[in-house]
């Protein structure tokens, strides 16, 4: 119910922002209920996958067959529907907004021009349909940078958000080539889209997501709809492209991506993180040689350290020991993780042999076995650890696992902090 309400909220500011500006020819009532379908059929046009954005020259053309019959109806459209943006649930939700209100105007001015005149032009390319009619709605938009280029990708006219994204003025980003603002090492996969897609084609549009350069040399991220168009009379073809910038949601992308692989307590890599490394090495082109090797660490009495001194001295310790982890993984380049509970693992990449995690293991067990001072307590912590050396080709996180654990349980029954290696054929302390 509360998105109904705000779906017609939206619709009524809309008709208001219509009716203050111009005469309109239907009444309150139904126009009102015309603009919230519109709504919600844009709405449901931005969250769709995949996208389609005929939904906005639907809608101009419905706002056409109302006979509003103002040129500024896609403009005053444009600015009230903002708005929607916010609503939506996709990532791409700005990007999205801007190609169908590029849309709408299209097809606003499309149908427009055949009510007027009788004729259809089925292409698109009818001589009314000029730069100005499909993207001219958007260049007074904060939130949709909008450029004009020709076809060798030089910039003929750009908007004042276009602009303020890339951190200059639109006086200096006139004649510059759109290579300018992209960082060296995407241009070769934008040339790619334009010049071996779009420009061959000379119709349809392409979506760019590529590192933005900035004036002041710092490194964003924009997405980007660039549009073929043809010109009409003399005029050449060019390009349109509509975008934003999405630096904040890649950041947010990249935050989430770390919060679900690490542990929130100290900061190592979690098991799903863990998994993905050993199932990443088990399918890389690994030969029949190439061997694989990891530690599995667990904390000796660690329950005892709980129940005695409570779990917030527990989780210090635990801390402490992960950060005398990260100096292993520092000196041995291997990739440190937290199961959970007690338990710490080290995977080491190959090439892995018995005496290189034999040399891992004992250096584990020696950096965590130190006394450990924590809340006026010092503790004498030590480690059990199993270990083990397998194949890579085709080893499963459930099996290296498994074998290193029995290895931890084997030193675990000899008394606790000590390590054991498990290898196909052979076990060694």
């Amino acid at each position: 119910m509360g998105e109904r309400i705000e779906t017609a909220g939206l619709a009524d500011c809309w008709w208001q922002a219509l009716s203050d500006a111009m005469d309109l020819p239907i009444s309150d009532e139904p126009g009102r209920l015309l603009l919230r379908d519109l709504v919600i059929d844009l709405l449901a046009a931005l969250d769709a996958e995949p996208f389609d954005a005929t939904i906005g020259s639907h809608v101009g053309a419905a706002l056409a067959d109302a006979r509003l019959g103002d040129d500024r109806v896609p403009a005053i459209s444009a600015r009230v529907l903002a708005d929607l943006v916010g609503n939506s649930v996709s990532p791409d939700a700005t990007i999205r907004f801007a190609v169908l209100v590029t849309a709408l105007g299209q097809g606003y001015q499309r149908r427009e021009h055949a009510l007027r005149t009788g004729r259809t032009d089925p292409t698109g390319h009818d001589a009314g349909l000029h730069r100005d009619a499909r993207f001219r709605v958007l260049f007074d938009s904060p939130i949709v940078a909008v450029a004009f280029g020709d076809l060798d990708g030089n910039i003929l006219d750009a908007n004042p958000a276009l602009a303020e994204m890339i951190g200059t003025s639109v006086e200096e980003l006139r004649g510059i080539s759109v290579y300018d603002f992209a960082h060296p090492d995407d241009r070769a996969d934008i040339s790619t889209l334009l010049y071996e897609h779009l420009v061959p084609a000379r119709e349809g549009s392409v979506t760019l997501r590529h590192r933005l350069l900035r004036a002041d040399g710092t490194v964003g991220r924009a997405a980007f709809v660039v549009t073929y168009i043809r010109g009409t009379g003399r005029q050449p073809d060019y390009l349109g492209a509509v975008g934003a910038e999405i630096t904040e949601w890649f950041d947010l992308e990249d935050d989430l991506h770390r919060q679900a692989r690490h542990d929130p307590l100290t900061g190592l890599p979690n098991r799903r993180y863990l998994l993905e490394q050993i199932t990443s090495m088990s399918t890389a082109n690994a030969s029949e040689t190439d061997r694989v090797g990891i530690c599995f660490a667990d904390i000796d009495h660690f329950k005892d350290i709980n129940d005695r001194y409570g779990h917030d001295t527990g989780d210090k310790v635990l801390t402490a020991v992960a950060s005398g982890l990260r100096d292993l993984e520092r000196e041995f380049d291997c990739f440190i993780a937290r199961l959970g509970g007690d338990e710490f693992v080290a995977l080491i990449a190959p090439p892995a042999d018995t005496d290189r995690v034999g040399l891992i293991a004992h250096r584990l067990s020696s950096v965590v076995s130190i006394p450990i001072t924590v809340n006026d307590h010092r503790l004498n912590v030590s480690v059990s650890i199993g270990a083990a050396v397998t194949p890579v080709a085709g080893v499963t996180a459930e099996t290296l696992l498994r074998t290193a654990d029995s290895s931890l349980h084997e030193a675990k029954a000899r008394g606790g902090g000590r390590w054991i290696v498990h290898t196909p054929s052979t076990s060694s302390r």
